[in-house]
């Protein structure tokens, strides 16, 4: 009996569903694909980009996370990447681990 109490409990948390973001939509909606794509640079750099540069760099989420609802200028080149102030603090928080993510 020890035996299907178990099973029955392993068989409903396999069948949880973790709701994760989709980050691709949340980019998507955001404009974050009108400047950039996953492999090739278009006005920003490309995310495999962004991952290699900031690879290892401990304190690069929280900083790229301020900079997208900021923006920020000079990094990777003359053009201006604009604010998003509409973007919640965890969403960016989000995209931003899901660009350098991009790398692996």
């Amino acid at each position: 009996m020890m035996y299907k109490g178990m099973f029955s409990l392993l068989a409903l948390a396999s069948t949880a569903v973790y709701a994760a973001p989709d980050m691709q939509s949340i980019a998507e909606k955001n404009g974050c694909f009108s400047c950039h794509s996953m492999q090739t640079k278009i006005v920003g750099p490309a995310f495999i980009d962004v991952a290699a540069k900031y690879k290892g760099d401990a304190e690069a989420p929280a900083r790229l996370a301020q900079k997208v609802r900021d923006g920020g200028k000079g990094v990777w080149g003359r053009i201006p990447m604009p604010a998003h102030p509409n973007l919640k603090e965890d969403e960016a928080k989000q995209l931003v681990a899901w660009v350098l993510s991009s790398g692996s």
